[in-house]
């Protein structure tokens, strides 16, 4: 993916859209702003290092975990155009409903957000990813979230506050490769 398509698609997908009425005003500011249940909408910056490094092309399935308030996944959306899909997973029942009505904003009938099982990471029933995008911190590498990425797939996730890229290259946790590309700070990632 070229920076134009991303330039684009922080520009077609406006932060405003994802965030409470009054916060609207703060959509500018380059910084994490409180979307409720102790989440935030990402700084702008870290998004879009993320996503530059996730590399997203048209036509790609993505799993978004820890949607938030749906910016993520819109963005992903609108990259991975009308041919790609992106899933949404959120834990927080208030940000899934807050995710949604911010998605409905938009025409991506092929973007969606579900309420995610505390006991479970990711969307398994519809693995395997192509990307993967997590936009909460592990403590470790989540290797339920490793099983669910296509072989030729990239994830993308903050761990132990590094931001982390992960390609898998062929079947088997040892074909992976991994790595590092500065240090960031998120909400931590919840799962059992």
């Amino acid at each position: 993916m070229g920076g134009d398509a991303l330039h684009e698609a922080f520009r077609v997908v406006a932060r405003t859209d994802f965030l409470r009425t009054e916060d609207v005003a703060q959509a500018g500011l380059d910084a994490p702003i409180a979307i409720g249940a102790g989440q935030t909408n990402s700084q702008p910056r870290t998004v879009f290092a993320m996503l530059e490094l996730l590399d997203v092309q048209p036509g790609l399935r993505v799993l978004d975990v820890g949607s938030g308030s749906g910016w993520t996944t819109a963005l992903l959306a609108h990259l991975v155009g009308p041919m790609g899909v992106v899933i949404g997973t959120e834990l927080e029942p208030e940000l899934v409903a807050f995710g949604r009505e911010n998605l409905a904003k938009y025409d991506l009938p092929r973007a969606s957000i579900r309420q995610a099982e505390p006991s479970t990471l990711g969307a398994p029933e519809d693995a395997p990813f192509d990307r993967i995008l997590v936009s909460a911190e592990a403590s470790a590498l989540p290797e339920p979230l490793v099983d669910q990425l296509a072989v030729g797939g990239t994830m993308m996730l903050p761990v132990g506050a590094r931001m982390t890229r992960v390609e898998k290259h062929g079947p088997g946790r040892d074909a992976v490769s991994i790595t590092t590309h500065g240090l960031y700070s998120f909400v931590p990632l919840r799962w059992e």
